[in-house]
């Protein structure tokens, strides 16, 4: 682990750790294309557009484990670096458990409030069957989704990339194989997409738990090795609270665009939900480049390496800016191919087009603000990451809806994502400005 932390090449230690965590993010592409082809295949824009209503929930869900995966990470790869390694395993069990119980409450939550939350979600008379069957068992599946954001994450910080990245993929794959038959052999439509979710989850969390038991060295998922001081817990809390809110604000703009969307139908719902999925093929990539990237920044941070750290931040930025870039233009020129793919229905495709476009448009300004974030989560600077959560699919998002939708109308919420990035990503190089660190000499 030392090795490759300290004494590997930048690029060497970069590609090491995050090209499992980039493999990961395309198999979980590869779902979301699936899932989304399956679900359209259906052809019906109802149920297209009543999936797409429920999915926030899991990116709830997600948050949710955010909290502990990213907040547990971020500061167990700082106290690696500071040789801290007890508090290090410590600070893992103590997520481990923590994070299953917060899942059981979720659960509970999500249950007893499931038709007001419904209602916040956008759904309609004609999608409302569609968007309570996903609901519903996503819900149940609660306790399985958020916790497995801690061990996927925890294992990284050891150095097990690759044993967090297989345990991601197997969960992915059942989650492919078992989405079509969920779907039509079994008739469960809406519901059998996410069930598959659901089960996907439980395989891909039992892997994940024998790869901490039997790979680990300085991890643990003993019930024993949880006490952790007040002062750690509360460094958890300050850095996965903001990180989680990032994909709280990715449920808030994707319930915020339907509820715009659906007064001009439920196709215009439906071709968002397609345009979204298949922008995220460029944007899961980038995530993966980012969150990959987490631990050795963290390290470096931890270490007081000011040549290395900056090294490991510039190659972030640079990788994540060349694949944006590539992987946009064909997007942009693929889009009509690839929408027609999912739906025949012509609205549909030429709506879904158009947004396609507009989502790609500003996707590797996106990607930019995510290695900001990452790099602000690392360095245990709680407000600057925090900010940046809730602004570009947040904050900035809901001015930029609200103010385009009044000016331009549909064309207006169309591009209230690519507006929010440029002022988001501003934002971002005024954080960096002012909390970019500086150690000893001797460290540079």
């Amino acid at each position: 682990m030392d090795q490759l932390f300290e004494r590997s090449s930048i690029k060497r230690a970069y590609f090491t750790l995050a090209m499992p965590v980039v493999l990961s993010s395309a198999v979980i592409i590869i779902y979301n294309l699936v899932d989304t082809f399956f679900v359209s295949q259906t052809q019906n824009p109802d149920l297209v557009a009543g999936v797409s209503q429920g999915a926030p929930v899991f990116s709830l869900l997600v948050a949710i484990g955010d909290i502990f995966g990213l907040g547990g990470s971020s500061l167990i790869s700082r106290l690696f670096g500071e040789k801290r390694d007890h508090e290090a395993r410590l600070a893992s069990g103590y997520c481990f458990y923590v994070s299953i119980i917060v899942g059981v409450l979720m659960m509970i939550i999500m249950v007893v409030f499931q038709t007001p939350i419904l209602h916040l979600l956008g759904a309609t008379t004609a999608t409302w069957q569609y968007a309570w069957e996903y609901y519903l068992v996503i819900a149940f599946g609660a306790p399985f989704i958020v916790f497995g954001l801690t061990p996927t994450n925890i294992l990284r910080t050891e150095g097990l990339a690759v044993q967090s990245m297989t345990a991601s993929m197997v969960g992915t794959i059942f989650n492919i194989i078992l989405n079509p038959i969920f779907i039509f052999p079994c008739g469960l439509g809406a519901a059998g997409s996410a069930l598959a979710t659901v089960v996907s989850n439980v395989i891909g969390d039992a892997l994940m738990i024998y790869y901490l038991n039997t790979k680990s060295q300085k991890l643990t998922t003993s019930i024993h090795e949880v006490k952790l001081s007040p002062a750690l817990q509360k460094e958890i809390y300050t850095i996965g609270i903001p990180a989680s809110i990032t994909n709280i604000m990715v449920m808030f703009s994707m319930a915020l665009t339907n509820r715009y969307l659906i007064g001009y139908g439920s196709t215009s719902v439906a071709a968002m939900g397609i345009a979204t999925k298949i922008n995220t093929i460029i944007f899961m990539v980038m995530v993966g480049f980012a969150f990959g990237a987490q631990p050795l920044i963290g390290y470096t941070y931890g270490a007081k390496n000011q040549k290395r750290f900056n090294e490991a931040v510039r190659f972030d930025i640079l990788v994540v800016v060349v694949f944006g870039v590539v992987a946009t233009l064909l997007m942009m020129l693929a889009a009509p191919l690839i929408i027609r793919l999912f739906m025949k229905d012509q609205t549909v495709i030429s709506e879904g087009t158009t947004m396609i476009r507009w989502l790609a448009s500003s996707t590797t300004l996106g990607g930019c603000i995510l290695v900001f974030t990452t790099m602000f989560q690392s360095m245990g600077k709680a407000v600057p990451a925090f900010w940046l959560s809730v602004s570009r699919q947040g904050l900035i998002f809901l001015v930029c809806i609200i103010v385009l939708h009044q000016l331009f109308g549909y064309w207006g919420i169309v591009s209230a994502q690519a507006a929010s990035d440029v002022l988001t990503l501003l934002l971002a190089v005024l954080m960096w400005q002012k909390n970019r660190p500086h150690f000893s000499k001797e460290n540079h």
